[in-house]
Parts: structure tokens; sequence; C-alpha cells
């Protein structure tokens, strides 16, 4: 099932009693999610992902725009009639009931032609166990079980209706690093197993990169980017984009393009005939650094990290926009801890130039 959102537009009464103004969340959004895809909305809190949520799942009315599930009009439809599986960044399990029986609850609530006898619901609550893989748990109370399997249990419990759609809002969130792993890759198992067509709210970036076919970057209710993962990452289109993805982040810097020459400081680093004339940020990706006893970059050693297969070089530079620079090198590189200074060449393709006043792409 295809999601077409066209324009969409949310305010709110601003809480401020000296402004009488509005607050727009999300600010003319228009995009299409296709059929069977997983798409995830990524953002800082407070950029509007959420609200872009409830307004797919009929909680929240637009102020402005439309929504299509396919080629049906559901902008006034009640969430309760548009197919959709919720799952909350708590769970929201009911304390009380069973996992068999609150996989069930959206089974006994359906009403008339849509009732189903209570074997058909045990067979589809066992189905939904399965595909989450917690079968043998359907006796147990939601308090006798783990943060990953409380969440399961929440998946299952919007599976069981069969949705057109599913929506995921943090589910992720409360979970512990080793334990948010394991449930992003079932979920991504989940949703290639059922082909529903899913959205799934992060801020998280590594979440949104390894498990979504298509990401949409968001700021302050606006889109700034969609695409796929590693196409965000390798081209983002603004500074913002740049520094939200990445892990370590984005390392910036002040710099200059003078005679078709970029230039950190007093380093030549290399040409940009394209590049207009003037002051520029320069971010560079960890990994784009190259250890060379003859780079053109030049910055004072502070520390390595080891990491396993990698090394993080920590050095600090005077043109850098933060207190230390980040580069990732092989471990099968070697470097002189005595040294003061570590030189670097770049790797141009994760060289990015931005405009100091927008923060707009600069393509050379």
């Amino acid at each position: 099932m295809k999601i077409v959102l066209q324009h969409l537009t949310k305010k709110f009464p601003s809480r401020n009693k000296k402004s009488r103004g509005e607050v727009t969340a999300v600010n003319d959004f228009t995009f299409e999610i296709p059929d069977g895809k997983l798409v995830g909305l990524l953002g800082p809190s407070g950029c509007g992902k959420s609200t872009t949520l409830n307004l797919i799942c009929g909680l929240l009315s637009p102020t402005e725009g439309k929504i299509f599930f396919g080629d049906d009009d559901v902008t006034k439809l009640p969430p309760e009639n548009r197919g959709v599986g919720l799952v909350f960044q708590n769970y929201a399990l009911y304390p009380h009931l069973t996992v068999s029986k609150n996989i069930m609850f959206p089974l006994e609530n359906l009403k008339g032609a849509a009732k189903l006898s209570k074997e058909e619901m045990n067979r589809r609550a066992l189905e939904a166990a399965k595909l989450v893989q917690i079968e043998g748990l359907m006796d147990r109370k939601p308090k006798e079980l783990s943060g990953g399997q409380q969440q399961r249990v929440a998946i299952a419990r919007a599976l069981v209706k069969m949705p057109r759609v599913l929506l995921l809002d943090e589910p992720l969130s409360n979970l512990d690093a080793r334990l948010r792993l394991q449930t992003r890759e079932e979920i991504r198992r989940i949703q290639r197993e059922t082909q529903i067509t899913t959205v799934f709210v992060t801020h998280d970036q590594d979440e949104a990169m390894s498990i979504s076919d298509l990401i949409v970057v968001m700021k302050d209710g606006i889109v700034q980017q969609i695409g796929a993962p590693q196409e965000v990452y390798d081209n983002p289109v603004n500074l913002f984009v740049a520094k939200f993805l990445g892990t370590p982040p984005i390392n910036l810097f002040d710099g200059r393009v003078e005679k078709g020459m970029l230039y950190i400081g007093n380093d030549a680093l290399f040409a940009a005939p394209n590049a207009p004339e003037g002051a520029v940020t320069v971010a560079i990706r960890p990994e784009g650094f190259i250890l060379k006893e003859d780079g053109p970059l030049h910055c004072a050693l502070v520390r390595l990290e080891v990491m396993g297969r990698d090394v993080s070089i920590v050095s600090t530079n005077a043109c850098s926009e933060s207190e230390n620079v980040r580069s990732i090198i092989n471990t099968e590189n070697t470097l002189d801890l005595n040294s003061k200074i570590v030189r670097f060449a770049l790797k141009p393709q994760k060289v990015f130039l931005f405009h100091k006043e927008t923060g707009e792409r600069i393509l050379f």
C-alpha cells in the first residue's frame, strides 16, 4: 500500500501568551512512500516527525494538505478505519492481560461483519506471535517480560489486524544498546516477510540508515532531504544533513577558496575550480582522511583510540569548529606516537563545501 502525502501541513496554537500566532510543526510535506517499503523519518526532537506519523494514522487532522492510501483519500477518515497498525515508544501494553490477550485485543473490538470467532482470533494471535518469535510467552503478563519481549508483543498486536500500513514511533528508545541492535534487525526481518508499508520514526541516524529503504531528514517541520540512506550520507544537500548523519560526526573547518584552490588555514588541500571564491565551511567525513607523511593537511596529534579493526586519530586544528578532529584509519597504518604533528591527504568524495551563511551545498 503506497502512501501519498500532498502538501501536508500541521499548525498548532502558540502557547506563548505574548505571541498569539501559530506554531508550524509540519510544513508543506509532499512525498510518496512506495508500496512495501520501510521509510525512516529522521530528525532531532521537535522536528515534526512524530506529528507526521500521527497525521498519517489519523490521531491528528492536517491544517492543510491530503493523505492517500493507494488511491483512497483518507484525510478525514477516523484512525480505526484507516487500517493502520501503530507501535508506541512506551509499548502501551495492558499490564493485567496476558501476552495472548494483549495481542488479541484489537480483534476483540471488531464489530458486525468483521467480527471474528474466538478460534480465529486465537489463530491470528498465534501467527503474529510466531512472526515476532514470542509464541512461547503467550501466558505471561507484561511485567514478566524483558523490554525487548514487551516490544515484540507491541509489534505483534499491531500486526494481528493485518494492517495496510505499519507505523513505528521511536520503538527502540527504551531498550539498551545490544537489545536495540537485535530488535531493529527483527523489525527489518518482519517488514520484509510481511511486505507491509512501514514508517519508522527515530532520532537515531544509525537506526534509520541500517534498516530503511528510504530516509526523510526533517528539521523544524521542513523536509531537508529524501533518498536512499547511503545516497543521503554521500551527497548531503546542506550542512544540517551532513552534520546529522554520521558516527563519529563529520569534521567542520573554516576554509576558503582562493584562485581555484581550497584552503584550510595555510594548507592548500586540492583544486576546486568550480567553487566560488571566498569563505566556505569545509566538512570532512572521519573516513575521508588518508594518513600520509607529505599530506597537505597539518593537525596537532592528541591521542589514538583503538576501536578494533579501525583506529581513531584524535587531533586538533586551529580552523576546526570543534575542539577535536577525528580521523578514522585502518589499523594497518602506522603512526609515530612521539610526533607532535600528523599530516593527512584527503579523499575528495568525502569532502563537502557549504555556504557560510546559508549552509547550502557548494558543488565543486
